[in-house]
């Protein structure tokens, strides 16, 4: 089957995407996962309103570094009007390799509002904005939809159909519907049907957790791209181990304790440089760190330690003194052989 083409340079066929996530897909983030694999990113998603009205926090959040292209910006509404003057700011001053609708995020706030994807109970609404927007810019437009609004309204084919009708060059789909959430399994099968349908390139995003599973996503739907969303959390290199498996090539190992330190720390240090409140910045990252110690041993205290830092250099030095308390450990034949890691602490020896 040939691949369809997408309508900006990917550096591989069958590219691997960051998801735009809120709070997490920020310019540190975005260039982190490129250096580790990563082929195309999206911001986290920003209201139309707050673009079209220049809202300084909004606006800061549409930076980014020359190293995370390709990337898209994408934006949320219900006005087609309202998206169309966004889409056109956000083309003539930043300037991204492609615009994209939001029109699959779950949460009630934006809901609310009828946007993300409370737009899915009116499929002429999201036609209309897509046009809307295809026409306010030069730039490709893309979308990101979920199955449906409910159990009942669910069919992503017709959704994804209508996408493309009305001018979108890119297609993901997350397969669960918004009543669903992030609840029960995401529905590869309709990524499956999607692909088939569509004339445009359609990436999968739903429950990959590890390279393996990008792959099987891979091989299940035939997809265009691979979407991934939280399975990066805390382990960014899962985009250079999929494109291993993608390629036929062995694997990339996952870092040991210690390398995966190093990139929290490299993660950190970006994240100082990026932002202008260090304490904020500071407080803000233990989210990541605590992704980044997820099974670890004792990695409850671990968590709790870093979830109490106020500084970068506070996380430097509790990575240091659980590294020397884990090299020990493991030295001594524990960490295989003993459940009972009480012994492994954090504290400086």
């Amino acid at each position: 089957m040939s691949r369809k083409t997408f309508p900006f340079a990917v550096p591989h066929p069958v590219p691997l995407y960051l998801a735009p996530m809120a709070g997490v897909s920020e310019s540190p983030f975005r260039r982190l996962c490129h250096r580790h694999g990563a082929d195309v990113v999206v911001t986290e998603f920003l209201s139309a309103e707050g673009i079209r009205r220049e809202n300084e926090a909004t606006i800061s959040k549409l930076r980014f570094a020359p190293e995370e292209r390709p990337i898209g910006v994408q934006i949320f509404g219900a006005e087609p009007a309202a998206m169309a003057e966004a889409a056109a700011l956000v083309t003539d001053l930043f300037a991204p390799d492609f615009v994209d609708i939001n029109f699959g995020c779950p949460v009630k706030k934006v809901v609310r509002r009828n946007g993300g994807s409370g737009c899915l109970r009116d499929l002429d609404l999201v036609q209309s904005i897509i046009r809307a927007v295809s026409a306010a810019t030069p730039l490709p437009v893309t979308v990101k939809i979920r199955s449906g609004w409910s159990e009942e309204m669910r069919d992503p084919v017709d959704i994804a159909l209508r996408c493309q009708d009305a001018g979108a060059r890119v297609l993901a789909l997350h397969a669960r519907t918004r009543t669903q959430m992030y609840s029960g399994q995401a529905n590869w099968d309709e990524i499956a049907r999607v692909a088939e349908a569509l004339d445009i390139p359609v990436l999968g995003n739903g429950d990959i957790k590890t390279p393996h599973d990008a792959k099987r996503m891979l091989d299940h739907t035939r997809a265009d791209g691979i979407m991934v969303g939280r399975g990066s959390f805390g382990q960014p290199w899962l985009f250079a181990q999929a494109r291993a498996l993608f390629d036929g090539l062995p694997m990339p190992a996952t870092p040991t304790v210690g390398e995966r330190f190093a990139v929290a720390l490299d993660h950190a240090r970006m994240v100082q440089g990026f932002e202008a409140d260090p304490i904020g910045a500071a407080l803000e990252f233990r989210k990541h760190l605590g992704w980044y110690v997820k099974g670890l041993p004792n990695s409850a205290e671990l968590r709790a330690k870093l979830h109490q830092v106020r500084d970068f250099a506070e996380v430097e030095q509790i990575f240091t003194n659980y590294l020397a308390a884990y090299e020990s450990y493991v030295a001594r034949g524990a960490v295989a052989s003993d459940p009972d890691v009480s012994s492994l602490t954090c504290e400086a020896a």
